[in-house]
């Protein structure tokens, strides 16, 4: 058998062993103090706004494509799953430094109940998030109007056939996927273990994505992100999009919520661990 390195190794086997961070604090007044709090703020904006802007314009432009009056045929499903996907992919890339890279009041939710995020960080995030969905919607329909209202301006809303039922467990079980994936890809022991998972995190996070629009477009058009959903609904304004619109944040912060409990207390034991530790403390 093997014997275990000494000397450097030994020292590089100490430093390479892992430590749960801290869990953040609820609120931190401190970050009202920093910069980075607003830079990252102002990042999720403008990540959101992109992400609306290219995401629904493919949307219109499939919808126009495959109409009686332009029979191309268009990318059809499969090119808005990996425009959604691509797009998510290509943020989380840019601004996962900054910002921690959400683009999305799920996966914010879900991190908050896990303390990676304080309260006030959460809420903010979630209020530019929404504020750059409004504003990329809007400059869809600045730049196209008259396309934009006549193929539903890439409003969500459950697709006859279906029951509200149905479209509520679709965005449950979506943002399920999508959230799960968040926590794997960022967990910090596989991070800790494997350096080269925080350079990949993005790309398992955006095929998550695509994979759940290919699933659910034809239920509800895909949700799974409220930001999303209501920057499509205020800009588009339609009754349909408006009756259905609890659909599209209950289901996400549901998954959220479970995933983060999956993730936290079933794949990490967060509590029994911690009982552990307590109890070793005690027999000492």
């Amino acid at each position: 058998m093997a014997e275990k390195g000494t000397g450097k190794d030994a020292e590089q086997f100490v430093h390479k062993d892992y430590h749960d961070p801290p869990p953040s604090p609820l609120i931190d007044a401190s970050e009202f103090g920093r910069w980075s709090f607003y830079r990252a703020i102002i990042a999720e904006f403008v990540a959101t706004l992109l992400f609306l802007y290219i995401t629904v314009a493919t949307v219109i432009g499939t919808s126009r494509s495959t109409s009686a009056e332009a029979p191309c045929g268009g990318v059809g499903i499969l090119g808005i799953a990996w425009a959604f996907g691509g797009m998510i992919f290509v943020l989380v890339y840019c601004t996962a430094g900054i910002s921690g890279g959400h683009i999305n009041p799920a996966v914010t939710f879900g991190l908050f109940l896990a303390r990676k995020v304080t309260l006030p960080r959460a809420v903010l995030y979630m209020i530019a998030q929404c504020l750059g969905a409004i504003c990329g919607c809007g400059l869809v329909k600045a730049w196209q109007s008259s396309l934009y209202n006549r193929y539903g301006g890439g409003a969500n809303s459950v697709a006859s056939g279906y029951s509200k039922g149905t479209g509520l467990g679709a965005e449950i079980i979506g943002t399920f996927v999508l959230v799960y994936t968040v926590f794997s890809a960022t967990d910090p022991k596989r991070n800790a273990r494997d350096s080269h998972v925080p350079v990949l995190a993005p790309l398992p996070i955006g095929f998550a994505v695509f994979m759940v629009h290919l699933a659910t477009i034809p239920i509800t058009g895909t949700g799974i992100n409220p930001a999303r959903s209501f920057g499509a609904a205020v800009i588009f304004n339609a009754e349909k999009s408006w009756d259905d619109h609890w659909i599209f944040w209950v289901g996400p912060f549901i998954g959220a919520a479970l995933a983060a409990a999956y993730h936290q207390y079933v794949l990490r034991a967060g509590p029994f661990k911690a009982l552990g530790s307590f109890r070793s403390q005690a027999h000492v």
